[in-house]
C-alpha cells in the first residue's frame, strides 16, 4: 500500500509536468522558424541602415560641393558687377 502512494505520489507530478510541457514543445519548430525570420530581418535592416548611412555622407559631401559652387558663382558674380 505504502508503495502506491509513494508511486502515486512521484508518478502524478511528473505526468502533470509532462503534459504542461508538451504544448510547448510541439510549438518548438514555430518559434524556431520565427526566430530565423526575425534574424533574417534582422540582418536586412542592419544592411538598409548601412546603406542609409553611406546615402547621408554621400548627401552630406554634395551639400557641400553645392555651397562651394554657391560662393564660387557668388564671387564670380561680384567680379563681373552683376
Amino acid at each position: 500500500m505504502v508503495k502506491w502512494i509513494v508511486l502515486a505520489v512521484v508518478l502524478l507530478p511528473l505526468v502533470a509536468l509532462a503534459l504542461a510541457v508538451r504544448p510547448v514543445v510541439a510549438r518548438l519548430p514555430r518559434l524556431r522558424r520565427a526566430a530565423l525570420a526575425l534574424q533574417r530581418r534582422a540582418v536586412e535592416a542592419e544592411a538598409l541602415r548601412e546603406t542609409a548611412e553611406a546615402l547621408q555622407e554621400r548627401a552630406e559631401g554634395l551639400q557641400q560641393q553645392l555651397d562651394t559652387t554657391q560662393q564660387r558663382l557668388a564671387l564670380i558674380k561680384v567680379r563681373r558687377g552683376d
